[in-house]
C-alpha cells in the first residue's frame, strides 16, 4: 500500500493520516467545499475537493484520479455503508474495513440483533410499543453516535419522537428506518473492541467502560471497565466473539452492551474505529489504525490474546456549552492542549488528538469536536489524575467549550468511585456543587432496609433537561439557545400554547435542538420561517400570558 484517502474529515482523518506517515504511506485527504480550509485538508499530502462527504461516487473517483490505493472510511459519514465498501472494492480499490456483508449485517441494527440471538447473545427485547411497553428507545436502524435516538416514557410522546428520530437519521446516514427496544434507566454501558483477520480469527482486545453520555453520546471512556466482575468481563469477551464469528468479522470493530447489575444484553455492532479507541491503545500498546491496515493487506493476527497494562480515561473536548451541551460556534483565538510535563512523578503519558488548531473556525455543519484528551496511569486512580492534570493545563480562548465540566467530571466523587451509570448526567446535573464525601450506592455495599421502600424514581430525560431554553415565566421572548437552521415551526400566532411545549426546531451539527416555551401563554408573533438561518440568541417567538 503506497497512498491512502481518507474518506473522512476532522480528528480521525489526522490519526489516520499519522499512523500512515509512520507505515510510510502517502496520504490523501478530501474537504467539502465548505470544509477546504480545515486543519485535516491541510495535513495530507494532497487534498481532493468532493461534493459532500456522504457521496461515495465522489470518494472513489479522488482517490482514482490521486491514484491512491485504498480508502479508510474513518468513523461517521459512510464508514458503515456495505454499499460503499462495495463500490470501492468494485474499483479495484482496498477497502480498509469489514466486508459489505458484515456491515450489512452488523449495521442492520434489527439484523444485528437477530444473529445475536441465534448466536446465543442475550438482547434486550424489540417490538412494537405496546410490545415493550414504556420506556422505551427509538433508534435508527442504520445509526449511531446518538444521533437518531428518542427516549420515550409515554405514548403520548411517540409521534413527535418517532419524526424527529426518522428526519435526524435521513440527515446524518441517509436511511430513517427505525426500530424500538426496551430502554433500561441506569445501566452501565461496556463495549468490548474486537480484532478479526481475513482467516476466521477474532480476538476481544479488551473493553471499555462509556457510561458517562449526553444526549446518548458518550463523553468519558476508560479501559479496563472498573469494578467489573472477572467472570463477567470472560462472558462479555465470548459474547463479542461469538457474535463477530457470526457475521464472519473482519478489520477493528466494536461490539457495545448495557450492563444492569451481572446481566448484559447486546446493542449494537460498530463495524469501524471507534472515537474513544486510544484508550485501548494506551493500554495494549496497539496502534489500532496500523492493525487495520494490516489486516486489509491480507496479515494474519499472530496472537489469540492481548494483556491491558495499567489504566487509560479519555475525555472528549467539545465546542459546546458546559451545562446543556448545545454546540457553540467561533473562532479559536488560542488552543493549548496538555504534553507529558503535566505528568510531576506519575509513571504514565498523556496524549492529544486534535481535529483543528489554533486560528481555526469551528462552524455549523460538523460535529464540534476538538480534540480527545487520553491520560494513561499505572492504575485507575493515577490515570484519573493525570487527566486531571492535563485539564488543568488545557486552555482553549475565543469559543466556549465543555472544559469547565470536564474538569467537575474528572473530579466528581462518584466518577473517581467508578459507579457512575448511563444516568450520571441527569442524576448530577453538570456543574452542580460535587459533594463533600462521596457515599456508596446501597447496591454496591451490604444494607439494610427496615421501611416499604418507594417506587424508583425516573431519572430526567437528559435531552429535554439540555435543550430546554427560554425566559421564566411572565417575558415575552423565546431567543436561539445557540446558531442554527429553523427546520421547523410549530406554532401559529395566537395559538394557545402549555409550559415547555416545542415552539421552534432548530438544525446544528445534524441534531435537532426543539426550543421549548418558558410557560403556559399565547403565541404573540413569530420570527422565523422554515430555513432561516439564525444566530444565537435571535429573536424566535412573542409569547404573552
Amino acid at each position: 500500500m503506497r497512498k491512502l484517502l481518507v474518506a473522512n474529515r476532522g480528528e480521525i482523518a489526522l490519526r489516520i493520516f499519522r499512523t500512515c506517515r509512520d507505515l510510510g504511506i502517502k496520504t490523501v485527504a478530501v474537504a467539502a467545499p465548505d470544509d477546504t480550509a480545515s486543519l485535516h485538508a491541510r495535513s495530507a499530502d494532497a487534498t481532493f475537493e468532493i461534493v459532500s462527504y456522504l457521496q461515495a461516487d465522489a470518494q472513489i473517483r479522488a482517490a482514482k484520479e490521486v491514484g491512491a490505493d485504498a480508502i479508510h472510511p474513518g468513523y461517521g459519514f459512510l464508514a458503515e455503508s456495505g454499499d460503499f465498501a462495495e463500490a470501492v472494492e468494485a474499483a479495484g480499490l482496498t477497502w480498509i474495513g469489514p466486508s459489505p456483508e458484515a456491515l450489512r449485517l452488523g449495521g442492520d441494527k434489527l439484523a444485528a440483533k437477530r444473529i445475536a440471538r441465534e448466536a446465543g447473545v442475550p438482547v434486550l427485547p424489540d417490538g412494537t410499543p405496546d410490545e415493550i411497553g414504556f420506556p422505551l428507545l427509538v433508534k435508527a436502524a442504520a445509526g449511531g453516535g446518538g444521533r437518531g435516538m428518542r427516549v420515550v416514557r409515554s405514548k403520548v410522546e411517540l409521534e413527535d419522537a418517532r419524526a424527529a428520530a426518522e428526519r435526524e437519521a435521513k440527515g446524518a446516514f441517509g436511511d430513517g428506518t427505525l426500530y424500538c427496544e426496551r430502554y433500561l434507566e441506569r445501566p452501565r454501558h461496556i463495549e468490548v473492541q474486537l480484532l478479526a483477520d481475513a482467516y476466521g480469527t477474532v480476538v476481544a482486545v479488551g473493553e471499555r467502560d462509556c457510561s458517562v453520555q449526553r444526549r446518548h453520546q458518550k463523553v468519558l471512556e476508560e479501559s479496563p471497565a472498573p469494578a467489573l466482575a472477572e467472570g463477567v468481563r470472560t462472558q462479555l469477551f465470548e459474547a463479542a466473539v461469538a457474535f463477530g464469528k457470526a457475521i464472519g468479522y473482519r478489520s477493528a470493530g466494536t461490539v457495545e452492551f448495557v450492563l444492569d447489575g451481572d446481566e448484559f444484553f447486546f446493542l449494537e455492532l460498530n463495524g469501524r474505529i471507534q472515537v474513544e479507541h486510544p484508550v485501548t491503545e494506551a493500554v495494549t500498546g496497539l496502534d489500532l489504525i496500523e492493525r487495520q491496515i494490516r489486516i486489509a493487506e491480507g496479515e494474519r493476527l499472530v496472537t489469540t490474546c492481548y494483556k491491558a497494562e495499567g489504566h487509560a480515561v479519555e475525555v472528549r473536548l467539545y465546542a459546546e456549552d458546559p451545562r446543556k451541551f448545545l454546540p457553540q460556534t467561533g473562532h479559536i483565538e488560542r488552543l493549548r492542549l496538555p504534553s507529558n510535563n503535566v505528568l510531576q512523578g506519575a509513571q504514565g503519558n498523556v496524549r492529544a488528538d486534535a481535529g483543528v488548531e489554533e486560528g481555526d473556525e469551528v462552524g455549523l455543519s460538523y460535529d464540534p469536536m476538538i480534540a480527545k484528551l487520553i491520560a494513561h496511569g499505572r492504575d485507575r486512580d493515577e490515570a484519573l489524575e493525570i487527566l486531571a492534570a492535563a485539564l488543568d493545563e488545557t486552555e482553549v480562548v475565543g469559543i466556549t467549550t465543555n472544559l469547565t465540566f470536564l474538569r467537575w467530571l474528572a473530579s466528581h466523587p462518584v466518577v473517581r468511585a467508578g459507579e457512575v451509570t448511563t444516568a450520571f448526567l441527569t442524576e448530577h446535573p453538570p456543574l452542580s456543587p460535587l459533594p463533600l464525601r462521596h457515599t456508596p450506592a446501597p447496591w454496591r455495599t451490604p444494607w439494610r432496609l427496615n421501611l416499604p421502600s418507594p417506587p424508583p424514581a425516573v431519572p430526567p430525560d437528559v435531552d429535554l433537561e439540555s435543550h430546554r431554553h427560554g425566559p421564566v415565566h411572565g417575558e415575552s421572548t423565546v431567543t436561539a439557545p445557540m446558531p442554527g437552521t429553523v427546520i421547523r415551526i410549530e406554532v401559529e400566532p395566537g395559538d394557545d400554547v402549555r409550559a415547555r411545549q416545542p415552539l421552534v426546531i432548530l438544525e446544528a451539527m445534524k441534531m435537532e435542538i426543539p426550543v421549548h416555551s418558558p410557560f403556559e401563554g399565547t403565541v404573540k408573533l413569530v420570527h422565523v420561517a422554515a430555513g432561516d438561518r439564525v444566530a444565537s440568541g435571535a429573536l424566535l417567538v412573542e409569547l404573552e400570558s
